[in-house]
């Protein structure tokens, strides 16, 4: 949240300098070459923005969570079976139920190609496989989680990246799920910020 908030003040710096600098500074010649100067700048500005959220939630989830570390865990960069996107994908155990493993996709789009060409294929080299491998994981894959890659000496997370269900998103005409968790786990997910339905539904007011 740090490194995110520096940057959005320099590339803010950057185009206000830039600016200041062809309309005190430099004749209406220049403009031309200052133009995508002040776009990639305006560019970087919004891209800082919109990681803020993410941020957030990602801390959220760290309150809730202990990190843990991963080995093996499934993932593809095909369409899941279980599952209508066609996104990439890692599978988790099922806290309440270990044999049973949910896919969590990745359905944003952001950072994840760093995450896509240390997925694997043929031609991937074994260097970039194992900067995922063992996987540092935090959360609940039912709802919400973030996983990281193994920093040096595998002393910690480093390249965070937030997962979840579409269905805890709390998206207008997207139906939340219990997935038959614990009220205890139902009410920890909501408080890392996923929306899940109440564990027991509230008793009709009386008039």
């Amino acid at each position: 949240m740090i490194m995110i908030v520096v940057r959005l003040v320099g590339w803010i710096a950057v185009w206000l300098g830039s600016l200041g600098a062809l309309v005190s500074f430099l004749s209406p010649g220049f403009a031309p070459l200052f133009i995508p100067l002040l776009g990639y700048a305006t560019f970087r500005a919004v891209l800082q923005l919109a990681y803020i959220r993410p941020s957030l939630y990602i801390q959220r989830v760290l309150r809730q969570y202990p990190w843990q570390l991963v080995t093996g865990v499934p993932r593809g960069r095909n369409k899941h079976p279980r599952v209508q996107e066609d996104e990439m994908w890692f599978e988790f155990a099922n806290p309440e139920e270990p044999a049973e493993q949910i896919p969590l996709l990745f359905l944003s789009n952001m950072r994840t190609f760093w995450w896509m060409r240390r997925f694997g294929t043929a031609r991937t080299k074994p260097e970039l496989k194992a900067q995922i491998e063992p996987l540092w994981f935090a959360g609940d894959p039912r709802f919400i989680a973030v996983i990281a890659a193994t920093g040096r000496g595998d002393k910690a997370p480093k390249r965070l990246h937030l997962l979840y269900q579409r269905t805890a998103t709390g998206r207008r005409g997207i139906d939340p799920t219990d997935w038959n968790a614990s009220t205890a786990a139902l009410e920890r997910a909501r408080r890392a910020g996923a929306h899940v339905p109440d564990a027991v539904p509230p008793h009709p007011r009386a008039y």
